[in-house]
C-alpha cells in the first residue's frame, strides 16, 4: 500500500468515517503515522478537523497519559498550515501535567532553530478541558490556551517561561487559543482561533513514544 497518499485519499472520500481513519493510523508505526499526517496541507488538515467532529471525546490524557508522573514531559510531533516555508511548519508541542493537583497541562512550542533561537519564538500555554465552556465544546474537547502561561513548576530542562506579550510572541501566540479534536490514539488535530475568530489554520499532532522522545532541534 502506498502510505504517501492513502490518508489524503481517505479524507477526500466523505463516506470514510473518522473511525476508519483512526483504525488506519493506529495500524502504522510512529514514523509511518507521522509521515502520513505530514503529507496533509491546509485543505487536508481542514478536512481532518471537520471529520474529527464525530470522533470519540478528547481528554487531557490523550496528551499526557494517566500513568505519567507530574512534570514529566511528553512530546508531540506537529505540522501546521501557516503560510511559511515548509521546514518551518514542523515543530513539537511539549506537555507536562502540573504538580499542584489541578489536572491542567503546562506546555510550550519547540520550534525550528530559526524561529526559536534566531527570533526568540517559543509560545507557552496552559491546556485544559472545554467542558465548562459550553460555546467551546463543539470546537473540541481540549483547548490549548495562550491567554495563559504556566504559573507553577514546569518540566526540568524547559526554557524559562515568558509571557506571550514578549517580543514576537505578541504577533503569533498572544490572544490565541487552539481547539483540539481526537483523530486516533495519540493523534489530534487543532484549529487556531484569535480571540473568538477562527483563523482557518490547523495543525496535526502525533504523541511520541517515550523511547522516541528526544529533542528534534538540538
Amino acid at each position: 500500500m502506498d502510505h504517501a497518499i492513502t490518508l489524503r485519499v481517505m479524507l477526500k472520500d466523505p463516506s470514510v468515517s473518522i473511525n476508519e481513519v483512526a483504525s488506519y493510523l493506529e495500524g502504522l508505526d510512529f514514523d509511518q503515522r507521522v509521515r502520513e499526517l505530514f503529507t496533509l496541507g491546509r485543505q487536508g488538515q481542514r478536512q481532518l478537523y471537520e471529520r474529527a467532529q464525530a470522533a470519540a471525546p478528547l481528554s487531557l490524557n490523550d496528551f499526557v497519559p494517566a500513568g505519567v508522573d507530574s512534570l514529566t514531559p511528553v512530546h508531540h510531533s506537529g505540522k501546521n498550515t501557516l503560510p511559511i516555508l515548509k521546514p518551518l511548519k514542523l515543530f513539537e508541542k511539549r506537555f507536562c501535567r502540573a504538580d499542584e493537583g489541578s489536572g491542567r497541562l503546562f506546555g510550550y512550542n519547540e520550534n525550528p532553530p530559526l524561529l526559536k533561537r534566531g527570533l526568540g519564538l517559543i509560545g507557552f500555554f496552559v491546556a485544559y478541558a472545554t467542558d465548562e465552556h459550553a460555546s467551546w465544546q463543539e470546537r473540541g474537547g481540549v483547548v490549548i490556551d495562550y491567554f495563559q502561561i504556566p504559573d507553577g513548576k514546569v518540566a526540568d530542562g524547559w526554557p524559562k517561561v515568558i509571557p506571550n506579550t514578549h517580543r514576537l510572541q505578541t504577533f503569533v501566540y498572544n490572544g490565541t487559543r487552539d481547539f483540539m479534536r481526537r483523530v486516533a490514539d495519540g493523534v489530534s488535530i487543532g484549529a487556531a482561533y484569535k480571540g473568538e475568530k477562527k483563523l482557518d489554520h490547523y495543525f496535526v499532532l502525533a504523541r511520541q513514544p517515550f523511547d522516541h522522545a528526544v529533542a528534534v532541534y538540538a
